[in-house]
């Protein structure tokens, strides 16, 4: 248990796309996520009719492959292929 706990804390490297949202400093990925979600509510993001759904910015798309617009769901999948 406490081994993956330490992965799962363990620091990622984000990849030039996601450091433009979070910083480029390493991080686990739960503070990735925190930093995310602090990005789409700073900017209203979060689309107003539907709170599971993250409206892109120029930012966000370059992250998400350059989708208008995911769910909440899927941001994690994103995060994934942007951290090393």
């Amino acid at each position: 248990m406490a081994k993956a706990n330490a992965k799962f804390m363990a620091p990622l490297t984000p990849s030039d796309n996601l450091a433009a949202v979070v910083g480029n400093n390493p991080l686990p990925r739960t503070e990735i996520v925190k930093k995310m979600w602090d990005y789409i509510k700073k900017n209203g993001l979060q689309d107003k009719t539907n709170k599971r759904m993250i409206n892109s910015d120029a930012k966000l798309a370059a992250i998400f492959e350059g989708k208008n617009q995911i769910s909440m769901f899927e941001m994690s999948k994103y995060i994934s292929k942007n951290v090393k």
